[in-house]
């Protein structure tokens, strides 16, 4: 049995001296953890409202994936979160510019900033756009001893312009998975979206709407569940482990 510690961010629960694995012999018994159920309750939990930042996949003027985001942003804001909407136009090719254009710098910055993420995508030739790609893109797994995406929440919608269809948030689940996100289970898929929004570009009443709200009510949920305790949430074996090597490895060069 392990000595439980704080969930403050950074303070791990740290093993019993002695404590040993038998039945494990290729595990590090100094950096196994027990996984601690007091520990998925925030000691102090965060005040402030979740934070959530929405990202959409399309330049055009009358953009769907851009009005899709900002009626889900609206939804957020009604049920107390509150939102920021990235607007991608100006955003480099990743690789074609420094991290320190000024579109690289407020997009990383407001995925710092965020404790929930909403990735909404048209379909185009039956995948996202390169636009949604190149803001993911553009998003770093690591800055610095930093994770702006891990442990965070997200939810995927897509525009259609046919048929229903799933390939655009399917790939954005991945994608998410990949930037160590929490991706929540339910997602929105519009099809036609262009017979969706009324002149004033507001989205008219639907099942695809109840979706829309649906969806954000769990991102909100999640993310009230999750972010006092996302450090907790996503402390790895492995990262424990590879922690512990670097450590050992610079307090013990000789030519210090």
């Amino acid at each position: 049995m392990a000595r439980r510690s704080s969930t403050r961010r950074g303070v791990v629960s740290e093993p019993l001296p002695g404590q040993s694995l038998p039945d494990l012999p290729n595990v590090d018994a100094a950096l196994f953890r027990e996984p601690d159920p007091a520990q998925l309750q925030a000691t102090q939990p965060s005040t402030h409202p979740p934070r959530i930042v929405l990202l959409y996949g399309s330049l055009r003027a009358r953009s769907f994936s851009r009005l899709l985001a900002e009626e889900a942003a609206r939804v957020l804001r009604a049920m107390g979160a509150e939102t920021r909407v990235f607007n991608p136009s100006g955003l480099p090719l990743p690789d074609d510019a420094p991290d320190t254009h000024p579109k690289v710098v407020e997009l990383r910055e407001l995925t710092q900033w965020a404790e929930g993420m909403v990735w909404c995508s048209p379909e185009r030739h039956g995948a996202m756009t390169g636009i949604m790609k190149t803001q993911i893109d553009w998003i770093p797994l690591s800055v610095g001893a930093v994770r702006p995406t891990q442990g965070k929440t997200l939810a995927v919608m897509q525009v259609c312009g046919g048929s229903q269809s799933f390939n655009a948030v399917n790939q954005m689940r991945v994608l998410g998975r990949w930037m160590r996100m929490l991706t929540i289970p339910n997602q929105s898929s519009v099809a036609k979206a262009f017979l969706e929004f009324d002149e004033h570009d507001r989205m008219k009443p639907s099942a695809y709407y109840d979706r829309v709200v649906d969806v954000m009510e769990e991102l909100v949920k999640f993310t009230l569940l999750t972010r006092d305790i996302a450090p907790y949430l996503v402390d790895r074996y492995s990262e424990r482990k590879e922690s512990a090597a670097e450590l050992s490895a610079r307090v013990n060069q000789s030519a210090i």
